[in-house]
Order: structure tokens, then C-alpha cells, then sequence
């Protein structure tokens, strides 16, 4: 992953802004289940009273509870709640009047302070004075939580004078008591006393309810929208960071691949090369939008809802460790039972994608050795191992995902089954269990999430590891710091080889030797000999698709090596054995040669490649439509396209390497002919196998067994090169070489 990580450098800020949209949309769904609590607490159980102080109360009861308060606490009731009498007139009454219906007939005392805090610490300890002095005095007067009617305060107030000759000390005793209870319970009651006493202000207690489940509800639904919001730019910048840097890395891995010899080729295999560009950056891809998308919001998230479930009941904090524990006991099982099947999942890709390919690329000669069977049986075989390696994984992976709705379902029975004791107790409030519920399903679901990413990081990591070995190779062929700049119209075209030597990177033996020619600009140079004995792997040294071992190459007195691969490759057109033609239409691959060439340099092209005459035979002429590896053209044809393409080119140096093999003799001297007059100024090398496609040479290179073992004309090979005699009468009438 090293590798990968600075293809995020680039999108620093577009992370960030991810980060801070996690952390709205984060604190947003944190947001929602105390807001649920206060719905199932104030909403549903407090009639959406919120505050244990009344924020009115009639002039009755306030004379009344004043009896059941403290000398300090009466004082701060004084002072934080004024007389409204019935007589006052002006906008403040009609306010209160239109509220508080009760003040048409009766004084009311309102509460006048912000502060309610304190009132209701007040308010609470008068309320389990007033209470508790009930149940022992006058039970038949129950005014506590347990009532299920409504409290008749015209009978209570006909009691004050009863109660007004009630020791002090009475009530002293009762308020030391307070201690002893439940502060949620004493809240709860305190509660429902200011209900009741709503009601004897004709107050609307419904309406007080369904305004306040509606503005909480209106808050969820916005914090719900945000939390969407913020959700939806998160997905879009994380799948835009995450597509971008998928692009680049296969760029940069498709440009290296363009530099490598046939040695890098050779090491990774063009199948695998295939997956490491696809398959595996594309897990790297999904590891990166899940990583932007979750590894940031999950803990978040997690720590989070540890806190607000730890607000709402820090008793039931076990719950939480259970649940988390006993997941991450089966992510550690899962993962070692999985990492070490992703590494090789990738291996058989590549053998998959081997066996296909050579498949597809080989169907003519599979037929044509009747092996369908065998080579049916090797890609099942194949493709068996595949399936049974991600069938093993999958197995596992899908069996977490009930194994996690099992343990949540556990956690939140385990949770309901104490909550329920504790409500019972009155240690906590209904909605505070929901709430908790909630949050502990944040908490393993933040777990899981953050699990998941794990388990998908080793194949991801594996990928990016195969990745990197591609990026992190150096081809054997490279330039060198400082290089000749020439321009094509410069170079004359002289080639030079001067003790040049070769052998492969993991040979011990040299495949070519001491070999030392001169190439002159208006000649034809050929090559020919036995097979296997080196030809196209010297040609194949000019445009450095080797480098030599030893020796040096020049053109026009320059060494190959101090040239750029660029510039070296502008001055060479080259025509490999197999003609290789790309997707497309016969105009863009003859373009190849020159992307700016006319329809007269094209018709020119084919005229001298002899190629006009198939190409004008279709009413598509050169937008005719050509297959992957030119497949609906014939072997001759390919080559005849392939030639087309380097006379485009129009470069100081053609190479054939054999590329007269597909054409008929007829076709072959006719092209012949037409290039060498179009080309007499270029310096031509051939490679052949035919000893007349080379007879008319000006000069003929014979190698055997990787030395050169004659140089000259047809006439004077004839005489002194044994090598050579030997094709010549394989190919030859013998009285034609008399």
C-alpha cells in the first residue's frame, strides 16, 4: 500500500472535505435516538412538559405548596414567579389571559426566570414533601404518580387550613427524607403534578403534547435530511477520489508497461499483467472508497455512541463490551480463515486469464490438432479452482452477516431484558432504553463496518502489493540522463555494428558474437541463415527491443544508447514477422505510420504495398472495419497493411524483419520492386528466409549459430559461403547457380 498512497496526494482536500461531512453526518444520526428518547420521556410520558417547575400555577396551589418549602426555597420561588391578578389590563394580560384561561377568574402566579433549573430542583424537593405528607396525613388524597385520575384540587385546597396547623417540624423531617428516593421517580411525579395543574389552568395539555412531538420530530427530519445530505457529497467525492486514482494508477502502470523489454514481459507474464492492470486496481479502487467512506465515519461513529449510550444509562455499559468483544472474536476467526486464500485468488486469476487467452488466440490450431477436449478439460480445471477458492471465501463472508443480525438481535434482547428491571426500579426512563438500544447498535454496527474494511484490506493489500512490483520494476532498457537530440530529417541512416555481442539476461552463453557489418544509406542490407541462428534477434538490437551485452551500435557515427528511445524509434520504421493490425478501420492502422497523412499518401502507401487492389475491392476502401489482431484479414493481406504502415512513415531506416514470408512470389517481387524505388535513398535492412526476396541485395549477412559467416553479394556468397550455398541449392534450381 506504501506505493499506492501517494496517488492520494493529489485529492488531499477532497479527503478532508470527506472527513468533515462524516463528522455532520456522524453527529447527526448521534443526534437522532436522544431525540427519540425525548420523544418516548417528555413527549409521551410527560405530556411535553419539559421542565419540573410549572411555568403557572394558580393562586391556590401556590399558597398551598409554599407550606411544604424551606425558608430559602420559599424565598427563591418569591422571587422568580409574580402575581397576575384578574383586574390588570393590558397586552402582557391579554397574553396570559388567551394562555392561561384560568386568570379570567382567578390570580395566577407565572413563572418570570430562564433559569429553570433551580426552580425545578425546588419544585421537586416541595413536590415529595407535599407528596409524602399526603400519604401519611390524608390518604384518601392520593396525588402521587401512581393515581390513574385526575387530582380534584378544590377538595385539596379545602384542606389548607388543617395543614397550616401542621408542626414545622413535620415538614423538616419529611424534606430530610429526600435523599432516600429515586431523584428520576421524584422528577416523574413533579411531572405529573404540573400536568394536573395545567389542566386546572384549562390549559390545552394536548396541544402542549403534539407541539412538542412535532418540533422534535420536525428536528429529527432535518438532522435525518442533513445526515442524507452529507451522505450523498461523502459517496460522490469518495467515488470520484477513489475512480481518479484507479485512472491514474493504471495509467502509470500502462505507461511502464510500455517501457518494458521482453525480458519484464517475460517475468510477469502478459496475462497477469492484464489482471494486475484490471482486477487488481479495481480492489484497490473499492478499498479506497470504503476506506474514505467508512474507516473515517465508523469510529467516529463507534466512540460516539459510546459516550451518548454511557449518558443515557452508565449501569448497562457491559452490554456494550459483550457485544463488541464477542464480534471482534469472530472477525479474528474470519480473517484467519480468509487472508490466505485473496493472495492466492490473484494467482489464479492470472491462470485463468492465461488459459483464456491462449485459448481464444489459439482456436485455429486447437481445431485444426483436434484438442477441444483437453484444452476443455484445462480451462475447467481452471476455472474450478477459481470457483472453489471464492466459493471457500464467500462461504465465510456471508456467514457474518447473519452471525452480526444474530448478535445484534442477542444485544438488544439482552438490552430490553435489564432495561426493563431498571424501569421497573426507576433507574431509568422508557426512552432511555430505546435510546441506549440505539446506540449500542451504532456501536457494533460502527464494529462491523470497521471489520469489513479489514477483511477486505489483505486481498486489497495483495493487489497493491502485485501493483507495485509492476511500477517498482526497472526495464533493463532505459535511457541514459543525457542523450544526443537529433531530428529525423538529419540522419542519413548509416548503421554500424562493432563487436557486438548478446545472450539473455539468464543465459550463459552468447546468442550472437563479434558480429561487425556497416549498413550504407541507398543500400539493401539482408540477412539469412538457418533458423534459430540470430537474425531478427540483431535487427531486433537496432531499435533497442534488446541491448546489446557488449559492443557497441551507431548510427550515423552515434551510439544507439546515447539517443532517447523517442527519437531513436522516430528515425526507424519498422515491419515485425507478424503483421500486427489494431482495432479500428484500415486508415487508422495505416495512420500508425503518419497520424497526419493524406488520402494521396495513403493511396501511395497501399499502391507500393500492393495492397490497393483489396482494399479498393471493398465498397468500404480504407474505412473498412478491421478485427482485434486484424483476424478478418488474411496472413498476406496483414503483411501487406503492416508494410503500408512503415512507408508511411517515410523514416531514414526500414526493418522487415521476414516480412515478405505471407506473399506469394508474384506479389512479393512486384512489392519489392515498388518499395526499393520509393525507398532508394533509405538505408533498408530485410530479413528472409527466401533466397529470392534477398538475390537482388547489395549486400547479404549470413549467420550460424549466432556469427556471422559471410558477407557479399548473391554471386559472391554463391562462391565462398558453404552456409549459404546450402539454402541457395535447398531453394534453387542447381543450374540457376551455376
Amino acid at each position: 500500500m506504501r506505493k499506492v498512497i501517494p496517488y492520494l496526494k493529489p485529492y488531499f482536500w477532497g479527503i478532508l472535505c470527506c472527513f468533515a461531512f462524516l463528522i455532520v453526518q456522524s453527529f447527526c444520526e448521534l443526534s437522532l435516538p436522544n431525540y427519540m428518547s425525548d420523544i418516548v420521556n417528555v413527549g409521551i410520558q410527560q405530556g411535553g412538559i419539559e421542565n419540573a417547575a410549572p411555568e403557572a400555577m394558580s393562586e391556590k396551589f401556590y399558597s398551598l405548596f409554599k407550606m411544604f418549602m424551606s425558608d430559602s426555597e420559599r424565598d427563591l420561588f418569591n422571587k422568580n414567579y409574580k402575581l397576575i391578578k384578574t383586574d390588570e389590563k393590558g397586552p402582557s394580560y391579554e397574553r396570559y389571559i388567551k394562555k392561561y384561561p384560568l386568570l379570567e377568574n382567578e390570580n395566577i402566579y407565572v413563572l418570570n426566570t430562564s433559569n429553570s433549573k433551580n426552580m425545578s430542583s425546588v419544585f421537586n424537593s416541595a413536590c415529595f414533601a407535599m407528596i409524602n405528607f399526603f400519604k401519611l396525613y390524608f390518604p384518601d388524597y392520593n396525588i402521587s404518580l401512581n393515581s390513574y385520575e385526575s387530582i380534584d384540587f378544590s377538595k385539596i385546597y379545602q384542606l389548607v387550613p388543617q395543614i397550616e396547623n401542621t408542626p414545622a417540624e413535620v415538614f423538616d423531617e419529611l424534606r430530610k427524607n429526600k435523599t432516600q428516593i429515586n431523584q428520576e421517580l421524584t422528577e416523574q411525579t413533579s411531572i405529573y403534578i404540573i400536568k394536573e395543574l395545567y389542566k386546572e389552568l384549562e390549559m390545552d395539555t394536548n396541544k402542549i403534547q403534539n407541539d412538542y412531538i412535532l418540533k422534535i420530530g420536525l428536528i429529527m427530519l432535518t438532522f435525518a435530511l442533513i445526515s442524507c445530505f452529507a451522505s450523498l457529497i461523502v459517496n460522490y467525492l469518495a467515488s470520484k477520489i477513489s475512480a481518479k486514482t484507479a485512472k491514474n494508477l493504471r495509467h502509470d502502470v500502462f505507461r511502464k508497461v510500455e517501457s518494458f523489454s521482453n525480458n519484464e514481459f517475460n517475468k510477469f507474464s502478459i496475462a497477469s499483467l492484464i489482471t494486475r492492470t484490471t482486477n487488481d486496481i479495481t480492489q484497490i479502487q473499492n478499498l479506497i472508497i470504503m476506506s474514505v467512506r467508512i474507516l473515517f465515519y465508523a469510529p467516529i461513529t463507534a466512540i460516539g455512541g459510546i459516550i451518548m449510550a454511557l449518558k443515557k444509562s452508565s449501569s448497562m455499559y457491559w452490554i456494550i463490551i459483550l457485544g463488541v468483544t464477542v464480534l471482534i472474536m469472530l472477525i479474528i476467526a474470519i480473517f484467519v480463515l480468509v487472508f490466505p486464500k485473496f493472495k492466492l485468488i490473484q494467482k489464479l486469476v492470472d491462470k485463468f486469464n492465461l488459459v483464456t487467452k491462449e485459448n481464444l488466440t489459439g482456436t485455429m490450431v486447437i481445431r485444426a490438432f483436434g484438442t477441444q477436449e483437453f484444452e476443455e478439460k484445462r480451462f475447467d480445471e481452471a476455472n474450478k479452482k477459481l470457483m472453489q477458492t471464492e466459493l471457500f471465501t464467500n462461504r465465510i463472508m456471508v456467514f457474518m452477516m447473519p452471525a452480526m443480525m444474530l448478535l445484534m438481535n442477542l444485544v438488544s434482547i439482552l438490552i430490553i431484558w435489564t432495561g426493563s428491571q431498571k424501569i421497573e426500579s426507576s433507574q431509568i426512563q422508557v426512552g432511555d432504553m430505546i435510546a441506549f438500544m440505539q446506540y449500542a447498535m451504532q456501536v457494533i454496527m460502527s464494529f462491523l463496518m470497521i471489520s469489513a474494511t479489514f477483511i477486505i484490506f489483505p486481498r486489497s493489500a495483495v493487489s497493491a502489493k502485485r501493483v507495485a512490483e509492476v511500477l517498482e520494476t526497472e526495464p533493463e532498457i532505459k535511457d541514459n540522463l543525457k542523450t544526443v537530440k537529433i531530428k529525423k530529417t538529419q540522419i542519413k541512416g548509416k548503421i554500424e555494428f562493432k563487436n557486438v555481442c548478446f545472450k539473455y539476461s539468464n543465459a550463459k552463453e552468447n546468442l550472437l558474437e563479434d558480429i561487425n557489418f556497416v549498413a550504407l544509406p541507398g543500400k539493401i542490407t539482408a540477412f539469412i541463415g538457418p533458423t534459430g541462428s540470430g537474425k531478427s534477434t540483431l535487427i531486433n538490437l537496432i531499435p533497442r527491443f534488446f541491448d546489446v551485452t557488449s559492443g557497441e551500435i551507431l548510427i550515423d557515427g552515434i551510439n544507439i544508447k546515447n539517443l532517447s528511445q523517442k527519437d531513436l524509434h522516430d528515425i526507424i520504421a519498422y515491419v515485425p514477422q507478424r503483421g500486427m493490425l489494431f482495432s479500428g478501420d484500415i486508415e487508422s492502422n495505416l495512420k500508425f505510420g503518419d497520424e497526419n497523412a493524406s488520402e494521396k499518401d495513403l493511396q501511395l502507401a497501399a499502391d507500393i504495398a500492393q495492397a490497393s487492389e483489396f482494399i479498393e475491392a471493398n465498397k468500404d476502401g480504407f474505412k473498412r472495419k478491421i478485427s482485434e489482431n486484424g483476424s478478418n484479414v488474411s496472413g498476406g493481406q496483414r503483411q501487406r497493411l503492416s508494410i503500408a504502415r512503415a512507408i508511411l512513415k517515410n523514416a531514414p531506416i526500414y526493418i522487415f524483419d521476414d516480412s515478405f514470408s505471407a506473399l506469394d512470389l508474384k506479389t512479393d517481387a512486384a512489392l519489392r520492386k515498388a518499395l526499393y524505388q520509393h525507398t532508394k535513398n533509405n538505408t533498408i535492412l530485410v530479413v528472409a528466409q527466401r533466397i529470392s526476396t534477398i538475390i537482388n541485395a547489395d549486400q547479404i549477412i549470413v549467420l550460424n549459430d549466432g556469427k556471422i559467416v559471410g558477407i557479399g553479394t548473391h554471386e559472391d556468397l554463391i562462391e565462398t559461403c558453404e552456409t549459404y550455398r546450402d539454402i541457395a541449392l535447398s531453394q534453387l534450381p542447381k543450374e540457376s547457380l551455376a
